[in-house]
């Protein structure tokens, strides 16, 4: 643990991640019955998110990643948004599907749901393990929803401060100690 920050309560157990992804899964699949999706997960935080929720999914489902930043070694969005990583995949007339693992201003997803159907696609939906809307500075519908959470910083599960805590198996918040 870095020396300035502590871990908070347990938000949300790997339990209530994996029901809400089988939910989501099942939902999914019910909306692309009969239909093939593309899951795009958003590297790295929604690895983890991505890999339960594909398990549940029971319609033909191919896989790719990008990886975009707009946070560096920060705890907050710096707005600037850079693709890191693209699709591999062609993506016109193909039912698209978002994976991330949570959305706090928007910006991000703004940009890169902009850029996405400048490639159209058949469809393109947004699903997301965490969504902070009390944050939203962008106008996102967000399509799947794992849970709203309110305004802190989290990891865990996927989730990073500084490239750390990604392989906690739950949410929790990252907050600061206060020295006196």
């Amino acid at each position: 643990m870095e020396e300035n920050y502590t871990f908070g309560e347990v938000m949300i157990t790997e339990e209530q991640i994996k029901k809400r992804a089988k939910e989501i899964g099942a939902e999914i699949s019910n909306d692309f019955k009969g239909e093939k999706i593309l899951a795009v997960g958003i590297l790295k935080g929604a690895v983890l998110w991505m890999s339960d929720l594909i398990r549940e999914i029971t319609v033909d489902t191919q896989i790719d990643f990008m990886a975009v930043s707009s946070y560096g070694a920060s705890t907050k969005s710096s707005g600037v948004v850079q693709i890191i990583k693209d699709l591999d995949t062609g993506i016109e007339d193909l039912n698209v599907i978002i994976v991330e693992d949570i959305i706090d201003s928007g910006i991000t997803l703004h940009y890169l749901r902009d850029y996405l159907l400048g490639r159209k696609p058949k469809s393109l939906k947004i699903c997301t393990l965490l969504d902070k809307p009390d944050r939203r500075e962008a106008d996102i519908k967000v399509d799947y929803t794992g849970f709203v959470i309110e305004n802190k910083f989290i990891v865990g599960y996927g989730l990073d401060y500084n490239q750390l805590y990604r392989n906690i198996p739950y949410i929790t918040c990252l907050e600061e100690v206060k020295t006196v």
